[in-house]
């Protein structure tokens, strides 16, 4: 392996020693701890994964965790009305809907019935204007981590070809905005996209986004390039990305690993968010709707 390692996990403690201290800072100003509610619709094992990590995340830095599993079969009216019970608490300062929802319910209309002032994920329209307008106050986490990620290990984005596959709400869209703001060229690729080789190739900074497993292989990068994995697929029981790492390491400058890499950086940013929700709200006062 010729590559850097972007190694997320280690990044990832370093962010949440970080968000340690300045939760306790914040405990000692005004006696509280920000909390972060989630609401688990169908306990499916992968999800019950995903949720069971973000709280030992939130432990370990002293944010308060509220998980709330509902059966499979739950109606979309009665997601609303735990949205709105959560909404009014004061102990919870940040919330999110743990994704996919079942097919009976809206996830449009879910993400929309969340407060602006505790969507942890960034993904309201309100916070996604915001970021589209390039002033962000709370950006989706993993499009953030990454953005994190390339930063503090030396790699500049200013003025660089950025290739990101997938136009999803949740990483695409969302990180060519973020892209943009820090002055790169992006374009964004999708199952659409004619000549997908040629134009990734053409990238000093390669994202992918697919969900197809080792998608990318070393035909779609040229030598040199930054490779972001952001694929999380279970191939023979085991995690792999949407990039062949093998044989793509050999001639990129620096890469993602799965696990390890964008992952832990989401998770790290899901605290962030919600300290900042909790600042915005404890400290400055904000109105409980927007």
């Amino acid at each position: 392996m010729t590559a850097m390692l972007l190694d997320g996990k280690a990044l990832a403690q370093k962010v949440r020693n970080r968000l340690k201290a300045r939760i306790a800072d914040l405990k000692k100003k005004t006696g509280e701890a920000p909390g972060l509610a989630y609401l688990v619709v169908d306990n499916d094992p992968v999800s019950a994964h995903y949720v069971a990590g973000k709280t030992r995340a939130c432990e370990e830095v002293g944010v308060k965790s509220f998980v709330y599993p509902y059966p499979a079969d739950m109606s979309e009216r009665a997601l609303l009305e735990r949205i709105d019970e959560l909404d009014i608490r004061p102990d919870v300062h940040g919330m999110l809907v743990q994704l996919p929802l079942p097919p009976q319910i809206n996830v449009h209309a879910v993400l929309e019935h969340i407060n602006p002032d505790k969507d942890a994920d960034g993904f309201h329209p309100y916070n996604r204007g915001h970021l589209f307008s390039a002033s962000p106050s709370i950006a989706p986490c993993t499009p953030k981590g990454i953005m994190l990620l390339l930063k503090e290990n030396g790699i500049e984005v200013a003025g660089k070809r950025v290739v990101i596959l997938g136009r999803s709400l949740v990483v695409g869209r969302p990180l060519s905005m973020l892209m943009l703001g820090a002055d790169a060229t992006v374009t964004i690729c999708h199952r659409k996209t004619r000549n997908l080789p040629e134009i990734t190739r053409s990238a000093e900074i390669l994202v992918a986004a697919i969900g197809q497993p080792r998608f990318v292989t070393a035909e779609h990068v040229s030598p040199g390039a930054v490779v972001v994995d952001v694929g999380i697929n279970v191939v023979d029981g085991k995690l792999t990305g949407d990039v062949d790492f093998d044989a793509v390491s050999e001639i990129a400058s620096a890469i993602s690993p799965v696990p390890g890499g964008v992952g832990p950086m989401t998770v790290a940013m899901l605290i962030d968010n919600t300290v900042s929700l909790f600042e915005r709200r404890v400290l400055r006062g904000r109105p409980e709707k927007v």
